[in-house]
């Protein structure tokens, strides 16, 4: 059974969305080691709709060298939408067909390495409500953002996770991965 995670840049504050307008500063060589890890163990990508619609109008085109950038425009990307239709413009990426949830459940069952599910807040909610999600990790960044949107909403279900790993960056980023705790 091949593993889902997430990774999403936090704020101390919550914040989730638009990391790139508060994460810049903190992001330091220790996240970079870990991104790379992330990139090693994966082979396909979810993304949501409105982070497919930000990642192919910049990560084709990117100018940064190598790394990220090389990654995500090679890699298989599984695009969850109930209003793009296919064919998708950026290469290897396709409109997931039909339910996203079983659709999920059977790339799980699949050969290949982890699925990371990437740029998208309702996504990763989705999934991990769903109990498709094996590892959410969150990578809180020593700032208050102070607006924009929470991965958690004051109306989700009472979900127990469990504490799988954490650690502290050179920049004081702290990087905790849960999972959900089995009771």
């Amino acid at each position: 059974m091949r593993k889902v995670t997430a990774g999403l840049f936090h704020s101390v504050d919550g914040v989730v969305e638009a990391p790139n307008l508060f994460q810049f500063d903190s992001f330091d060589d220790d996240l970079g080691a870990m991104l790379g890890g992330v990139i090693q163990a994966t082979d396909t990508v979810l993304l949501g709709r409105v982070g497919y619609e930000q990642w192919a109008g910049y990560w084709p085109i990117a100018t940064v060298d190598g790394g990220f950038a090389d990654f995500i425009n090679g890699v298989t990307k599984h695009v969850a939408s109930r209003t793009l239709s296919g064919p998708l413009a950026w290469q290897n990426a396709t409109l997931i067909d039909g339910d996203m949830l079983a659709f999920v459940t059977a790339l799980k069952a699949s050969e290949g390495g982890e699925i990371a599910a990437m740029g998208g807040i309702s996504l990763v909610r989705q999934l991990l409500f769903a109990g498709l999600l094996d590892e959410l990790t969150l990578i809180t960044h020593p700032v208050i953002a102070g607006e924009g949107r929470h991965l958690f909403e004051p109306d989700d279900p009472t979900t127990r996770l469990e504490l799988l790993r954490s650690t502290a960056t050179s920049k004081g980023n702290m990087v905790t991965t849960y999972g959900v705790r089995a009771d």
